[in-house]
């Protein structure tokens, strides 16, 4: 059986890949050890990115080349409006988190975040998923993984469990399925192109987890 496009992309990208789904951010929540500043300040960061988040999967709407894909972008883009931005603003209240008191201009989350946004604005629809599968096959794989660990903090432990949930792995998976239903009729320049993309956004998925840890 010939391989797949994201198994390709999997396999050319597995020492990076690795990387982000061992890091010490990882490591620490499944060892129920992740400092509850780390946590916060992951966040406020991440909460900071769903404005970038919703331009990005804005271009994959408009990009897409048929009505499954829009339907199903518009879905997320419906999703991280009314659902992860109140998610956040939620989160933030319970734990006291006020996210103007932290620098969200830093270089390794300004760097996600630009970076992310370049892709999707210079790159074509497949570009776009590619460095989305990145992000979310990444956090479906470790959460899944985490989710059987004993996590003592209710937030933290939810919000592994968001991210191995049916609903999100159905995403991460339609994302890959898209991946192989255009590998055949890609070029090699064009796979190879798709796969740098996935390696560059986990690159910078790693340096932008690690900046949680930096004060």
């Amino acid at each position: 059986m010939s391989e797949t496009l994201s198994e390709r992309i999997l396999r050319e990208n597995a020492d990076v890949f690795a990387a982000m789904i061992d890091h010490r951010f990882v490591r620490d929540i499944e060892a129920d050890r992740l400092p509850s500043p780390v946590f916060d300040r992951y966040l406020v960061y991440e909460g900071a990115f769903v404005e970038t988040a919703v331009a990005i999967f804005a271009f994959a709407v408009a990009r897409a080349p048929g009505m499954v894909g829009r339907r199903w972008f518009v879905g997320v883009l419906n999703a991280l409006v009314n659902e992860q931005i109140v998610y956040f603003e939620q989160t933030f209240a319970a734990r006291g988190i006020d996210p103007a008191a932290y620098d969200v201009r830093r270089p390794a989350v300004a760097e996600f975040r630009d970076g992310m946004l370049a892709i999707a604005e210079a790159g074509t629809y497949l570009d776009v998923v590619a460095a989305m599968f990145a992000a979310e096959w990444m956090y479906f794989t470790w959460c899944t993984r985490a989710s059987t660990a004993a996590i003592s903090d209710l937030l933290l432990k939810a919000w592994v469990d968001l991210h191995a949930a049916p609903e999100f792995e159905a995403q991460a998976r339609f994302l890959k399925d898209t991946l192989d239903a255009a590998g055949p009729g890609l070029t090699e320049a064009e796979a190879a192109r798709l796969s740098a993309v996935f390696g560059r956004a986990q690159a910078l998925e790693i340096a932008f987890h690690e900046a949680a840890y930096a004060v």
